[in-house]
């Protein structure tokens, strides 16, 4: 993780705070009332960073009376007009997300700097393979790693030029290959905090294996300090795999996290089915507990023997267990309630 911190509202990302989840809204940000539900959304979901988009005027100064109800820090998503960003920094954004490439001259990029110092807000430098300069990618080639971190470090250096140096960096690409070299490469040459993602990673499904693969690689070396995991899909769905990422990889302790066996031929109940059942109940635990569900009754509660609590299906009955020991039989058709109700009389 990064040495450097940055303050993103009472949030801290880098210099070993936790690994914090990002996701972006997708309603018109001048829309106050519908952006202000999919930001109650949003939260309710695990969002620990929301972004707005930040097109025009309105939206800018909507971020003012969306911070009124938001509990989660605001995220204000710039293209192209600095002047969008000078009025989102003075509507109360906590971050800025900009590309200084794309603001146009020198001077322009060193008003938002001024601004963001004056007020204490963050830039994220946001690099992606869209996104880079032509100089840059005729010098490289094309999209590459060595392209990416350049690109990001001249914009370092064009806010360290103006005295700015609160500042997290992103380099994404589509290809995950070309991402996860990119971080690498940055992590190697700078002590910025890093914001993890997967670019265009696809809808829901494609999406989430390219951004495990991508985002968990990186995070398993020890590089990255926020995520967004970037779905076609609704924004929700997006925190909740980011949240289950870091509960995979030991580095978010809360929450139940469910394990379960693949179906085989020996399987005699609908696993499957039980499975989404218990995961969809246990949404609202807040407890770090592993929850078994192993379609075999023989081997189900050895082989999940690390779990807190647990089910193993047979015909017509199955058992319940916690801590890998066997509590009861229990008729199949009320085995989830046994299960849940036993989680219930613990928390």
């Amino acid at each position: 993780m990064a040495k450097k911190s940055i303050a993103v509202g009472a949030l801290r990302i880098g210099g070993g705070a936790p690994v914090t989840v990002q996701s972006m809204t997708n309603t018109s940000t001048a829309d106050i009332e519908a952006t202000r539900a999919q930001i109650k959304r949003l939260e309710e979901a695990g969002c620990d960073i929301v972004r707005v988009a930040v097109p025009d005027l309105a939206s800018a100064r909507a971020i003012a009376a969306l911070k009124e109800t938001a509990r989660a820090p605001l995220v204000a998503d710039i293209h192209f007009d600095y002047r969008l960003a000078l009025e989102a920094i003075a509507a109360g954004a906590d971050k800025i997300r900009l590309n200084p490439g794309n603001i146009g001259s020198p001077e322009r990029v060193r008003e938002v700097a001024m601004a963001c110092r004056e007020k204490g807000v963050p830039i994220r430098i946001g690099v992606n393979g869209g996104s880079l300069e032509k100089e840059i990618l005729a010098r490289h080639g094309g999209v590459t790693p060595e392209a990416l971190v350049e690109s990001a470090l001249g914009h370092v250096r064009l806010l360290n030029r103006f005295d700015f140096d609160d500042i997290c960096i992103s380099v994404k690409a589509s290809d995950v290959r070309v991402t996860v070299a990119a971080y690498r490469l940055l992590a190697e040459r700078t002590d910025y905090p890093l914001h993890l993602g997967v670019t265009e990673a696809g809808t829901e499904y494609m999406g989430i294996i390219k951004s495990a693969a991508g985002i968990g690689a990186l995070l398993l070396d020890g590089i990255g300090d926020t995520i967004r995991v970037s779905l076609t899909a609704d924004p929700e769905r997006e925190v909740r795999a980011g949240i289950a990422l870091l509960r995979a990889l030991g580095l978010r302790k809360t929450g139940a996290q469910v394990i379960s066996c693949p179906t085989c031929g020996r399987t005699q109940i609908n696993l499957i089915e039980i499975a989404a059942e218990v995961e969809k109940r246990l949404e609202g635990i807040k407890r770090p507990i592993t929850v078994a569900v192993m379609g075999c009754a023989v081997n189900g509660p050895g082989e999940a023997r690390q779990a807190d609590y647990g089910i193993a299906g047979g015909r017509g009955e199955g058992v319940l267990f916690k801590g890998g020991r066997v509590l009861r039989k229990v008729p199949m058709e009320h085995l989830v309630d046994a299960l849940m109700d036993l989680i219930e009389s613990d928390l």
